[in-house]
């Protein structure tokens, strides 16, 4: 019988099925393997059945799973068995639909994506002494060993942010240098106003300039959340994908942008308007850094963190309700050393990033939109956008929850007690519970900015109680009308009550600038 050569079909990065010999009992298909090893699919096979004049016929729906034997890809029926071969045989978890009709032939394929990433709490990251950085984004332990016991010189391209430079870049150049590494620093002002394609481009310009390898050098971002989001959006255009490592020196990015898949810049004003979901090959955490960011940009994090506890996690509340004072004091350094499991600094970061990535990690790519980890970001991008650089993003965050809270007790999700639990630790962790630039207007214009990308529903998570939520699509105009003005009047008096008493602290006061 004539045959022919199936449709090319290229490899794909999804997961593959282990290695495994085909059969050598006889068994074979109605098909061929060619002398190179790929299979030949007859041409009665492929070939459409030639309808009949005074028949319809109907669709003929054909499912293939995808075999590499030698170098070759090809396909073969669900279900059939492969033929008689000696040479090692690769599965993919890919499959090709094929769908043959009058009107033609349609494919449909189903490509899963693999990605595997590390999260790692360490300690003194910069100490020559501790390989984290060099080798600690490896997995696997053969591939460790072939990497530490190689001539070749290692190379490492770091971004790192202007103002942590000169806070820590005598200690990362040392490190290197002390591990005979090959490195470029390139120390970027990496802000919300500085977070854009411009700077994306600048660092992929310096990154062309090094010319480094794609698989075994991974770029370093060491920095907050925007210098680690920039980084990860330039890694993910460099050669389609290349693998980069995350350092956060932020308590918000230590919680947040660290533990998640996704990177962006803003554009037109608009907070992360371009990005994508590339995780990093590993994130390595060192509580250390915080120890020199000032306490505002503490309380700035304990937003992020205290989202988590009202939407899952009471035990996580009361922690910051009982030493949120405790832990702005001592910066999140521990007193009783890093292994000290009962240390509240330790206990909170740790709970914040399991629950972060309990949401995360089974809807990394956000195919599911219902997410209660935009509990206080469906105001807050327009918010924070709008008055910057007046709010940090963890308090325009909080700002967005304190009105929530009110939304959830307007539909009688929370009681007046737990309302004011809330609100009282939210002003124990010294966040703002209100601005004056969060009127009536911008919350209606940032929710109908939210139907735009949700589906055309609002997706409102909302507190059920303390530590409990879930996510609703029908709160009336109505109720938010009246829990803004309930929230208005509560807020906006009792901050205004309180400025007089702070003096000449600058911070506190930012939270209530008129615009």
């Amino acid at each position: 019988m004539e045959t022919r050569p199936p449709l090319p079909m290229p490899g794909h990065s999804g997961a593959f099925k282990k290695h495994s010999k085909a059969p050598s009992d006889g068994r074979s298909l109605d098909r061929e393997i060619s002398p190179s090893g790929s299979m030949l699919v007859t041409e009665e096979e492929c070939a459409p059945a030639v309808p009949e004049a005074s028949m319809a016929q109907e669709p003929r729906q054909t499912d293939f799973q995808l075999v590499r034997v030698k170098s070759t890809w090809s396909r073969i029926k669900k279900g059939e068995a492969l033929s008689n071969s000696e040479d090692e045989i690769t599965h993919s978890e890919a499959k090709i639909g094929e769908c043959i009709s009058e009107g033609g032939i349609s494919w449909i394929i189903e490509a899963p994506i693999y990605f595997c990433y590390k999260v790692v709490e360490t300690y003194n990251i910069l100490e020559p002494s501790n390989t984290t950085l060099l080798w600690g984004h490896i997995t696997d332990p053969q591939q460790i060993e072939l990497a530490t016991a190689s001539k070749r010189k290692l190379r490492r391209f770091i971004v790192i942010d202007e103002v942590v430079d000169k806070l820590y870049g005598s200690k990362v150049r040392q490190y290197f240098e002390e591990n005979n590494v090959q490195y470029k620093i390139l120390a970027l002002p990496t802000t919300e106003e500085t977070k854009s394609m411009d700077l994306v481009l600048n660092i992929l310009h310096e990154v062309q300039n090094f010319s480094l390898d794609r698989r075994t050098e991974p770029i370093i971002a060491i920095g907050g959340g925007v210098c680690l989001d920039i980084v990860g959006l330039a890694a993910s255009l460099y050669r389609r994908r290349t693998p980069y490592i995350r350092v956060p020196t932020t308590l918000l990015s230590y919680v947040d942008a660290s533990v998640g898949a996704k990177n962006g810049v803003n554009f037109l004003q608009c907070k992360n308007k371009l990005g994508g979901y590339t995780p990093p090959v590993a994130s390595f955490l060192d509580r250390s850094f915080i120890q020199s960011i000032p306490r505002r940009h503490i309380s700035n994090g304990l937003g992020e963190i205290l989202k988590m506890a009202l939407m899952k996690h009471k035990g996580l509340f009361d922690l910051l309700k009982n030493h949120g004072k405790h832990l702005l004091d001592t910066k999140f350094q521990s007193c009783n050393g890093f292994a000290d499991h009962r240390d509240a600094a330790l206990q909170t970061t740790r709970i914040a990033i399991e629950t972060m990535l309990e949401e995360l990690a089974p809807n990394l790519w956000e195919d599911d939109l219902d997410r209660l980890v935009d509990f206080g970001h469906l105001i807050s991008p327009e918010l924070e956008m709008r008055v910057l650089p007046s709010l940090m993003h963890g308090e325009a965050v909080n700002i967005d929850m304190a009105f929530m809270t009110y939304v959830a007790h307007a539909r009688g999700l929370l009681d007046a007690q737990e309302k004011e639990q809330i609100l009282q630790c939210m002003r124990g962790l010294e966040l703002p519970v209100w601005h004056s630039g969060c009127s009536w207007a911008l919350i209606q214009r940032a929710l109908q900015e939210r139907l735009k990308h949700s589906g055309g529903q609002p997706r409102m998570p909302l507190p059920t109680g303390l530590g409990v939520a879930d996510i609703f699509n029908d709160t009336s105009e109505e109720t938010l009308e009246r829990a803004y003005k309930l929230w208005v009047k509560d807020c906006q008096t009792v901050l205004e009550e309180e400025l007089p008493a702070q003096g000449d602290d600058p911070a506190p006061q930012l939270h209530c600038l008129p615009l």
